[in-house]
């Protein structure tokens, strides 16, 4: 079977075709900077690079530029849709109502809606790559795969907050954290590159692009991860404020005459590396500007390697040693500088990196220098197969004439 992988990011589409049978790539891609200026579709078949630069103002037109690519007669990779046999869509806040993935069918779609106000820069996105592809490829399953489900081993001392109980008891009001599936990935690939078991592990996870989080990782499940409630909480990110006194709220709410919403939208989409840099949510921009002396841009990445920093000595911690530090997502996997700033100074844990090893973008290796105690690992995260495995062990062999009958029922 053939599995189309869905990812919307907050400002990004990332998407695989993948031949389940041997799990081969047929196609990838990235559209990147959705909604700005400059975005860009890079389509892989191979060795063969397509690169469309067009203005695509939200993720539906990404969606149908991706669909077009796949069945394009020069650089696409089947004639038509109905080769594809599910497409998996990674769905960031399942609630504690899922806890693993599940078909997509209207009561689905109701209840990540529902989690959407949890999520508002990722799960909007995700509706509507959701309902694009059920509009253009009606037979085909759709499978929710959710960011959440690994963070479910969570204890209660870690995913409680300092609140009346009641208020976990009738909203569920408790930490659940993100990016789950990517954490997952890379801490079974980095258990393979540390030649242990991963049940014998103890692995701090960052997943650092736009949205960031880092999980601690004991004997292969999350035991403390950055994001909570909502991915709001944590890291400093490209738009998000991070961490924060509870009282700045109700005071930037005050003295700005924010509404409920207003405040929500502040703190989500105008906060962050954005909100300190003055320059953009991007952090390549933000680097650039940094390079050029403007020193707000460079406070930001200052920041942001700072608050990694804080983390990754509190879960050393929780986790009580560490034997791998990894690096993933867009800026892990490649800010060569940004990494270097995250590890200064984090030698006292045995981890130390070699320059020269590091000097590196996008390829899975160990950047330690030789002898260290702790590994530091760059490995690519790769959502895109979990969410697939995910798809075919729900839909199974089921075809797509046979999805009407399924959504029928």
């Amino acid at each position: 079977m053939k599995v189309l992988v869905v990812n919307c990011g907050s400002s990004s589409l990332k998407y695989q075709l993948i031949d389940m049978t041997d799990k081969s790539v047929l196609a990838q891609g990235l559209v990147d900077r959705i909604g700005m200026a400059g975005t860009q579709l890079t389509h892989k078949r191979g060795e063969l690079v397509k690169v469309i630069t067009q203005d695509l103002p939200s993720h539906a037109e990404a969606i149908s530029l991706v669909l077009e690519s796949l069945t394009n007669p020069i650089y696409g990779v089947v004639d038509n849709l109905q080769e594809i046999g599910a497409v998996g869509h990674r769905v960031v806040h399942g609630g504690d109502q899922y806890s693993s993935s599940v078909l997509i069918d209207d009561t689905v779609m109701l209840a990540i809606k529902k989690f959407g106000e949890l999520a508002p820069l990722h799960t909007p996105k995700t509706v509507i790559g959701i309902e694009t592809c059920q509009k253009l490829m009606p037979l085909v399953p759709q499978v929710a795969v959710f960011d959440t489900a690994f963070h479910q081993t969570l204890p209660p001392k870690a995913f409680l907050y300092g609140l009346p109980y009641e208020l976990y008891e009738k909203y569920k009001i408790r930490k659940y954290g993100f990016h789950g599936t990517s954490h997952k990935y890379v801490s079974i690939k980095a258990a393979e590159m540390l030649g242990k078991p991963l049940s014998e592990t103890k692995i701090i996870t960052c997943h650092l692009g736009n949205g960031s989080s880092i999980t601690a990782v004991k004997g292969g499940k999350s035991v403390e991860t950055s994001m909570g409630f909502t991915p709001l909480e944590g890291l400093l990110m490209g738009t998000r404020s991070g961490r924060l006194d509870p009282a700045v709220v109700t005071f930037i709410m005050d003295k700005e005459k924010l509404s409920c919403s207003q405040v929500n939208d502040y703190l989500n989409k105008e906060s962050g590396a954005l909100g300190v840099s003055g320059v953009s949510s991007d952090f390549r921009d933000i680097e650039a500007a940094a390079t050029q002396g403007n020193y707000r841009a460079q406070l930001a990445l200052d920041m942001f390697a700072y608050v990694v920093k804080h983390y990754i000595g509190a879960y050393a911690n929780v986790l009580n040693g560490v034997d791998a530090i990894v690096f993933t997502a867009g800026l892990g996997e490649n800010s060569i500088t940004m990494r270097e700033s995250i590890m200064h100074d984090l030698d006292y844990l045995g981890a130390k990196i070699d320059p020269v090893k590091n000097n590196v973008r996008g390829k899975q290796v160990d950047i330690s220098r030789d002898g260290s105690a702790c590994h530091v690992l760059v490995i690519p995260t790769n959502e895109e197969l979990m969410i697939a495995e995910d798809a075919i062990e729900i839909c199974g062999s089921t075809t797509a004439s046979e999805v009407s009958d399924i959504y029928a029922t």
